[in-house]
């Protein structure tokens, strides 16, 4: 177990939100209370989100409404790194063909850039973020631009995204509608790329930060692209077997059941009888490829010596590999 909690051994968390602070608007139990608690005890909190369509105040305006700490500047979203990536390849004034929601027009006019919405008006760039008025119109002018060589930039390339009715088409399939037509492929700011860190260790001035979310894919592969520490929690879309079975770019620094874990030290897995241990469970491969579990005590600390034993070696698994330990810990009332 290491000397001192999480929120004491990283400067700053950089938080997704949905899956890890609320789901759908509604806040994760206990993840209020353990932000104001891990704010109390000095780690500053950033929220790093995808979204584009909501401004900064918007989103620390939902948040305080559940009682989650932050402010204007503590939020920092997709929309925002687009306009930097944009300003850093563009001269003060250039003209920016926007499609999306008016957050990311006010992105785009914060970096010294000016929104215009027709081809006509000439912009060196086009850059497209979600909004839920994004009609045809706006996309069409937005292939002209880019057929006639503006640059092309994306605040995400997230597929979907979730609404009241479902899994709704997100920016990400919005944006082939140009890719399509233009053969042209967007440079994207969001997670999993680079930008949007770059952007929220820009804004936080963080020295040594902590990424955390729930998605593997996204939040996780980000931290691993910026060689950033991670911690990954099972209140949002990614489950105990997606951690098991992931690839080297999807494999967090921690993992946790849920954000409480930020104001415990973190227990250690260790090597034990050819296999890996933490709290009462110790885990390894046998000679069948399967995984192998056994002990008692806190699922999450199964999954952790599961995850160990599973990564230790680049011999391939399948799901079926993972059935029986992944059993066990359902039995040992871990949510699979």
């Amino acid at each position: 177990m290491t000397d001192a909690p999480l929120c004491a051994r990283y400067d700053v968390a950089l938080l997704d939100l949905d899956g890890v602070v609320y789901i759908g608007g509604t806040p994760i139990p206990g993840a209020p209370a353990a932000l104001r608690q891990a704010r109390q005890r000095g780690m500053r909190l950033a929220y790093v989100t995808n979204n584009a369509s909501r401004t900064p105040a918007a989103v620390a305006d939902l948040l305080t409404a559940m009682e989650v700490p932050a402010a204007p500047a503590d939020v920092v979203t997709s929309a925002q790194a687009a306009a930097r990536l944009l300003s850093d390849k563009l001269p003060p004034g250039a003209r920016v063909l926007v499609i999306g929601a008016p957050a990311l027009r006010l992105a785009v006019r914060e970096r010294g850039l000016i929104p215009v919405s027709t081809a006509a008006e000439q912009p060196a760039a086009v850059v497209q973020g979600y909004g839920p008025g994004i009609g045809y119109g706006s996309i069409a002018e937005g292939g002209l631009a880019v057929r006639a060589g503006a640059i092309f930039v994306g605040t995400n390339a997230d597929s979907t995204l979730p609404g009241p009715r479902g899994i709704q088409p997100g920016n990400g399939s919005l944006l082939q509608v140009i890719a399509h037509a233009t053969g042209t492929t967007p440079i994207i700011a969001g997670k999993p790329e680079l930008p949007l860190h770059r952007e929220s260790v820009i804004r936080t001035g963080a020295e040594n930060p902590l990424v955390v979310g729930d998605r593997l894919d996204t939040d996780i592969e980000a931290a691993h692209r910026a060689g950033t520490d991670s911690l990954l929690v099972l209140t949002g879309v990614s489950r105990p077997a997606d951690v098991v079975l992931a690839p080297p770019q999807h494999r967090p620094t921690y993992i946790a059941e849920a954000l409480g874990a930020l104001l415990r030290p973190y227990p250690q897995v260790a090597r034990r009888d050819g296999g890996f241990a933490c709290g009462g469970w110790t885990a390894a491969r046998t000679g069948t490829g399967r995984l192998a579990l056994r002990g008692a005590g806190a699922g999450i600390d199964g999954l952790r010596a599961l995850a160990a034993a599973a990564w230790s070696s680049d011999e391939p698994l399948a799901a079926h590999h993972a059935d029986a330990a992944l059993a066990e810990l359902k039995a040992a009332g871990l949510r699979i």
